[in-house]
């Protein structure tokens, strides 16, 4: 029995335009490859084992690069056009009732317009539905030819080289994402030929092909000509990277999170914000980065795969990679926290700190140029300006470990493996190599010598 909906990706392209070995499908834009956006919404239709993502240029870098979204792939051998593609992909293709073709470098178009395009592909019992924008400039694009100048009935599909000098007056053009009724679209596809300026199989023939054959070829517009927007050049990836952006920002403040100037801000697709959340101007917020209620990120600050509880200060210029910060806690200005950074609730890390695998307490803080590495801090540490942990003996890394309640002196030096007991004193200037019991005060330093005088008999000589 065959199945509902197939959805082929043709992704095999290079893009020569874009002058870069890179396939054009690994360009990203909004945190993701252009490839990753239309795939996220093949899934909203279809089950990804119904997904194929036809390939050529390098296919074994686009495989890995999207592998994580358990779609199938199907190799297209030889570069021989959209048609060839098709034809490639036949026997995977040949067991839906209906097959949906995107293209793996228009990542903007909505779900929502391909569930309407379905449904009228359907409702006039269509053998291919064309989805189309009316463009002020086609520039490029191939044109639309109505059956009619009324309905949506369509007559063929005109690459742009072969336009005649009154079709280049047409302003409908083909996004290159078509629905087609499977046994038509099939039986026609072996007629295709190479008669074209490119000697390629061009899928944009099928339409000619089915009406010449007395099968309906339907146009749907697009609602918003961005939907169908592609990337042949890399003005175009910028382009299409600041439209995606725009509407992330758009979305969030919809649902109620404040955005200081948005068009400074780069939030990737893939980032959630909860309401009454705070972006004040040029942060960025990337990866898989969660924001909750009631934190202020402030300016400057660059947060990539990290978790910021509620009521979280993030103040200017803060960088943060893989790290989970808690409740009520303030970072920076300028601190670095590392991956594997957990900061606890209400804790401070000032300005100029650097963190790394480290665990901080709550109500712990280091506030001035520190750095710690590989630590367990506990609650109500404090840990003095010009702090350092050694964590690495040149060969191995080593944890230290800091008990609650603990005063670290300013510029002492805590070499691990190191334990520092439950409310322990370290006087300032400290080098600690051995483990200091809980409620002792630790002392590593030369004693201090005075020579009085010293200077004015130096200068006498």
């Amino acid at each position: 029995m065959a199945k509902d909906l197939g959805i082929a990706i043709l992704a095999a392209g290079k893009g020569t335009r874009l002058r870069s070995q890179r396939a054009k499908v690994l360009f990203e834009i909004g945190g993701a490859t252009l490839l990753e956006h239309v795939i996220r919404v093949a899934r909203t239709l279809a089950d990804t084992s119904d997904i194929y993502v036809i390939i050529r240029h390098q296919a074994d870098t686009v495989r890995k690069q999207t592998a994580h979204t358990g779609v199938q792939y199907v190799l297209q051998a030889e570069q021989r056009g959209t048609g060839h593609a098709i034809q490639c992909a036949r026997k995977q293709l040949s067991q839906y009732k209906e097959i949906l073709v995107l293209s793996g470098d228009a990542p903007l178009v909505r779900p929502e317009t391909l569930r309407a395009m379905l449904e009228q592909q359907r409702k006039q019992r269509a053998a291919m539905t064309i989805l189309t924008a009316i463009a002020d400039d086609p520039a490029e694009y191939g044109r639309i030819l109505r059956a009619a100048k009324s309905g949506p009935a369509v007559k063929a599909i005109v690459e742009k080289k072969t336009l005649t000098k009154a079709q280049h007056k047409l302003r409908e053009i083909n996004s290159g994402i078509y629905c087609f009724t499977t046994h038509p679209l099939f039986a026609h596809i072996d007629r295709l030929t190479t008669a074209n300026a490119h000697g390629e199989f061009y899928l944009t023939d099928i339409a000619a092909l089915l009406v010449k054959a007395k099968s309906k070829v339907i146009a749907f517009p697009a609602s918003d000509i961005q939907e169908i927007q592609g990337a042949n050049t890399l003005e175009e990836v910028a382009a299409l990277d600041r439209t995606i952006r725009r509407y992330k920002c758009r979305d969030l403040m919809a649902s109620g999170v404040t955005i200081y100037r948005p068009e400074t801000c780069t939030i990737d697709t893939t980032v959630e914000i909860e309401p009454d959340a705070i972006l004040e101007p040029f942060v960025q917020l990337l990866g898989n980065t969660k924001i909750s209620t009631g934190s202020l990120i402030r300016s400057y600050s660059v947060i990539e795969n990290s978790i910021i509880g509620p009521d979280v200060t993030v103040r200017n210029g803060c960088i943060l990679d893989d790290a989970i910060v808690s409740r009520g806690a303030i970072l920076g200005p300028y601190a670095h926290l590392r991956p594997g950074s957990v900061i606890g609730e209400d804790a401070h890390v000032g300005n100029f700190v650097e963190t790394k695998k480290v665990r901080l307490g709550k109500g712990s803080k280091a506030n001035h140029l520190t750095y710690l590495g590989d630590a367990e801090i506990g609650a109500g540490v404090n840990v003095g300006a010009g702090t350092i942990t050694c964590n690495y003996d040149g060969v191995n890394k080593h944890l230290t470990t800091i008990k609650d309640g603990v005063f670290v002196g300013s510029d002492s030096t805590l070499v691990a493996p190191v334990t520092i007991g439950e409310g322990a004193y370290i006087g300032a200037g400290s080098c600690i190599t051995d483990d200091v019991p809980g409620h002792a005060l630790a002392l590593g330093r030369s004693r201090q010598v005075v020579k009085p005088d010293w200077v004015k008999q130096k200068k006498s000589k």
